[in-house]
């Protein structure tokens, strides 16, 4: 025989799956409220599936290359056509197999450098012509051969700086392409670091996050190259910008410029995060977008093509992706 259904049992369970139901409505409701920023999946990267790898955009094209598939260090390098949604692979990178280098581009030219092989830290560069398909070694970076260094490009001039070379830097160094020169800059006016992000705006440079000694940096730093000097901005704590929105201090994120406008997408904190900041530079500020709709990741490429931003590779643990995804600023996410 059934045994009977307590009548107060049944009521207490109705009454618990209807405050289940509200609470689950209630919170889907408030995903939806705008934010701006629409995530489109699009072609994925042809190369196998790595971190650590470098990029740079040159006129309406983007390029990637090197990195880590979990294995061994890499040195194929692709070139992607958002007008074709297509990817190409172009000539090898010719200095050794490497992670975690750096890369800008400057004068219509890709330059890529430093650096690990999986056994010793890196300081050779190279300069990529996309109208001839062809690499050529420059001199050396002067600095000390390093890895998770930083970089970015301003006037048509390449930065460098920062990284690990069995100890933490602050040194930035300023390369030129139409005199193939590099000049020692003052060193960052913050802490020390690697695997903190770069990125140029109106004339200026930007730094912030990374590590230093196990540490995530807060510190936001404004380099001026005419003066050159740093001015030291709000950092990202709630004691300079009480009341204020700002992302979370973080190592291996990918930055890149729309419409000048900054954009500060996924990294590590410890925990993996899928979060995208934009900043204005005008005002100092930061504003929360629609977080990236591919996997959380760290060691990914970002770049910028017209008026939309890209996000391709990158890990999560020991999982490493070929995904690509193109952002759009002025979209909300509805």
């Amino acid at each position: 025989m059934r045994k009977p259904i307590n009548r107060i049992s049944f009521y207490v369970y109705l009454f618990l799956s209807t405050l289940f139901l509200t609470t689950a409505c209630s919170s889907d409701d408030s995903d939806t409220d705008n934010v701006m920023g629409d995530w489109i999946r699009q072609s994925e990267f042809a190369g196998v599936t790595r971190s650590g790898a470098v990029g740079f955009a040159i006129g309406d094209k983007a390029y990637v290359g090197t990195g880590y598939d979990g294995k061994n260090r890499l040195k194929d390098f692709w070139q992607y056509d958002p007008s074709k949604s297509a990817w190409i692979r172009i000539a090898e990178f010719p200095g050794v197999a490497r992670s975690a280098a750096v890369s800008f581009s400057a004068n219509g030219k890709g330059y890529v450098g430093t650096g690990y092989n999986g056994e010793t830290y890196l300081k050779d560069f190279w300069e990529y012509d996309p109208e001839a398909n062809t690499w050529t070694q420059i001199a050396d970076f002067p600095g000390s051969a390093r890895y998770g260094a930083l970089a970015l490009s301003i006037n048509e001039n390449g930065y460098v700086g920062a990284g690990y070379d069995g100890n933490y830097q602050k040194d930035f160094w300023q390369y030129n392409p139409s005199t193939g020169a590099w000049t020692e800059k003052v060193g960052l006016g913050g802490a020390k670091r690697f695997n903190g992000f770069a990125f140029s705006l109106n004339g200026k440079g930007y730094i912030g996050g990374g590590q230093n000694n196990g540490l995530y940096e807060d510190d936001f730093l404004e380099y001026d190259p005419i003066a050159d000097s740093w001015t030291r901005l709000k950092a990202l704590n709630s004691t300079d910008r009480e009341d204020e929105a700002y992302p979370t201090p973080r190592g291996s994120a990918v930055p890149f410029t729309i419409n000048g406008k900054a954009y500060l997408c996924v990294g590590t904190n410890g925990a993996t995060l899928s979060e995208v900041w934009q900043y204005d530079a005008s005002g100092d500020s930061w504003t929360a977008m629609n977080a990236f709709e591919g996997y959380a990741r760290e060691g990914a490429v970002g770049f910028a093509i017209g008026n939309y931003g890209f996000v391709t590779t990158g890990a999560y643990g020991s999982t490493r992706f070929d995904d690509l995804w193109q952002f759009d600023p002025t979209m909300d996410n509805e």
